[in-house]
């Protein structure tokens, strides 16, 4: 039954990874500061900052991957279809990669910036598929 799954399992994996590069980025960035305290980002760090560029990535990550990787186990223990829980994993984490691309990429304190969008379209993925487990199990 679980290799129905195996696109969405990948998906997973690839937003793990994601997760585990964003850190290592963000850590690195951090320790090659003249000045720093470990785990503390500086409050006058602005979009100019890579360091802070680069922390926000990684915070934005922590705030939208747990809910879609809780719902993604919630999907696949429930038996949504494999194609579409692959379909909306996909899709976020496409959208979480160039979202962090853009946010390392453009310094910028507009908004919407181009990385919004993308930031949007993996929310709007993870309300998608909550919304598909809650019609499955109404069904």
């Amino acid at each position: 039954m679980l290799d129905q799954y195996i696109l969405s399992f990948w998906a997973f994996l690839f937003i793990v990874f994601t997760l585990l590069l964003q850190t290592l980025i963000a850590t690195g960035a951090h320790r090659k500061q003249t000045q720093y305290v470990p785990g503390v980002v500086s409050e006058n760090l602005g979009h100019e900052s890579f360091v802070f560029r680069s922390h926000r990535t990684f915070q934005n990550s922590l705030e939208n991957a747990p809910m879609m990787l809780f719902a993604a186990v919630l999907a696949v223990l429930v038996g949504l279809s494999p194609g579409q829980l692959a379909a909306t994993l996909w899709t976020f984490a496409i959208a979480r990669l160039i979202h962090m691309a853009l946010y390392y990429a453009i310094s910028t304190e507009k908004n919407p910036s181009p990385r919004s969008y993308f930031y949007a379209i993996a929310m709007l993925s993870n309300l998608v598929l909550v919304v598909m487990i809650a019609a499955h199990l109404a069904s």
